[in-house]
C-alpha cells in the first residue's frame, strides 16, 4: 500500500468512527444500525468490513478513538500554562459540564452514553471503556498530587482515591442531568468537587 492509499484508508476509517461517535452519542449503541452510520458517512456497506470485522469490533475501535482524543484534550487542559493545578482541574470540570450537555453533546459524551449499555454484552467494549476511564483517573490523580505539592490543593485522602471519587461523581451527575433536564446535578458536583479538593467556595 502506497502512502497516498494508506492516508486515504485512514481518512475513511476516521470518518466512519467520527460519524458513528456523533450518532451513537445521541441514540446509544443498540439504537443505531450500521446502515445509518454508513449512509451518514457516505461509505458503501461493503466497504465497512474492510475496516471493521463486525459491529462490536467497530464499537471497540470507536471507544478507543474517542478516548485517544479525550485523553489528549485532558493532557492539554492539565498543562495549560500560567495556571495553578487547582485552576487547571476546575477548568477541566467546567469543560466537562459544557461537553456533557443534556441537550446535545456532539459526540463528546460517549463514555457516559455507552458505559452502562455495552458493558454487559460486549467484553471487548467493556475493556475499552475500562482502559479509557482508567487513563482519565490516572491523569486526575497525577494532577491532584501535583496540586498538593505546589500548595494549590489540600486533600484528606490519597490522590488516586480522590480522583476515582470525583470521576464517579461526575459520571453520575451527567446521567442525572439527562434525567432531570437541567444543570443542577453539575452545580452540586462542582460544589462537592471544590470541597474534596480543599478549595474555597466561589
Amino acid at each position: 500500500m502506497n502512502t497516498s492509499t494508506a492516508h486515504e484508508t485512514s481518512d475513511v476509517r476516521r470518518n466512519i468512527l467520527e460519524t458513528g461517535q456523533r450518532i451513537m452519542a445521541g441514540k446509544g449503541y443498540s439504537g443505531v444500525g450500521l446502515n445509518e452510520i454508513l449512509s451518514a458517512s457516505g461509505v458503501p456497506k461493503g466497504s465497512f468490513y474492510h475496516y471493521f470485522s463486525s459491529k462490536d469490533a467497530f464499537g471497540e475501535a470507536l471507544l478507543e478513538h474517542y478516548f485517544t482524543d479525550y485523553l489528549a484534550e485532558i493532557d492539554a487542559t492539565l498543562s495549560t500554562p500560567g495556571l495553578s493545578m487547582a485552576q487547571r482541574l476546575m477548568r477541566y470540570w467546567a469543560q466537562w459540564q459544557d461537553n456533557q450537555s443534556f441537550l446535545e453533546c456532539q459526540g463528546k459524551c460517549l463514555a457516559v452514553k455507552l458505559g452502562a449499555e455495552v458493558a454487559d454484552f460486549s467484553d471487548a467494549m467493556r475493556a475499552a471503556l475500562d482502559r479509557g476511564t482508567s487513563g482519565i483517573v490516572r491523569r486526575l490523580a497525577y494532577a491532584i498530587e501535583a496540586g498538593v505539592e505546589e500548595g494549590s490543593l489540600k486533600v484528606d485522602a490519597q490522590p488516586k482515591a480522590i480522583a476515582e471519587s470525583l470521576y464517579q461523581m461526575w459520571l453520575g451527575a451527567s446521567v442525572m442531568a439527562k434525567i432531570v433536564r437541567n444543570a443542577e446535578p453539575f452545580q452540586n458536583a462542582m460544589v462537592a468537587t471544590r470541597q474534596l479538593l480543599g478549595l474555597q467556595a466561589e
